[in-house]
């Protein structure tokens, strides 16, 4: 399996959504991620149910939802509901953290944790076996276009040494400051998923830009 791609929908011009969204459809991306913000867990607020209903009706791509929320267990049905593929709750949201889980994987959706840049690999040492996914914030979550943080390519390689000595399949996605160095370096160190924003949606070429760094 090569990189997989992730434009996260958070960078594109909401001017233009659906020419946005053609551009994607007609692109080699994988996924597309769908960042959902509470200006509670993060300090920004971003799009809602009604937005992506409507984005599911234009694409045929697998949505990766992250929920950058507190309470992330009260809108499984609703996440399940639009169609998603993978549901990606953070780590540090979740108290009862299992059972949200095995709830996300009872919809029939693919359960993902999220960390934040802070928290170490180690404290998902138990619950590693139930996830289809781990991303990994490459940013401080809640804005877009920030600057890569050096020690997340440290952390793609412990977390890859762990599913390694678990012998599970778990997929590694990072997100955050992720361009053609940063997305190789963190592909060398055993990342599967790049989620990519601004360097897309900024892009001269932005279907072009997904062609690379899928070839990382």
């Amino acid at each position: 399996m090569g990189t997989l791609v992730a434009p996260s929908l958070l960078a594109a011009d909401f001017l233009n959504l659906e020419s946005e969204m053609e551009m994607l459809n007609q692109s080699e991306a994988d996924w597309i991620h769908l960042d959902i913000m509470d200006g509670v867990f993060v300090p920004n607020i971003s799009f809602g149910f009604p937005v992506i209903n409507r984005l599911r009706e234009v694409t045929k791509k697998p949505l990766d939802v992250h929920l950058m929320i507190v309470h992330p267990d009260k809108f499984v049905d609703e996440i399940a509901a639009m169609g998603a593929t993978y549901m990606n709750v953070h780590f540090e949201a979740c108290t009862h953290l299992h059972r949200v889980i095995q709830e996300i994987r009872k919809k029939g959706m693919k359960p993902a944790v999220t960390l934040n840049p802070h928290t170490p690999v180690s404290l998902l040492e138990d619950i590693l076996p139930d996830l289809d996914m781990v991303l990994l914030m490459s940013v401080n979550p809640g804005f877009g276009g920030q600057g890569f943080i050096e020690h997340s390519v440290r952390k793609v390689g412990q977390l890859k040494e762990m599913i390694l000595r678990q012998h599970t399949s778990t997929l590694i996605e990072v997100d955050g400051g992720v361009n053609l160095d940063t997305g190789k370096r963190l592909v060398d160190a055993g990342a599967d998923v790049l989620v990519a924003g601004s360097f897309v949606f900024s892009s001269d070429d932005p279907k072009g830009t997904i062609r690379r760094l899928r070839a990382l």
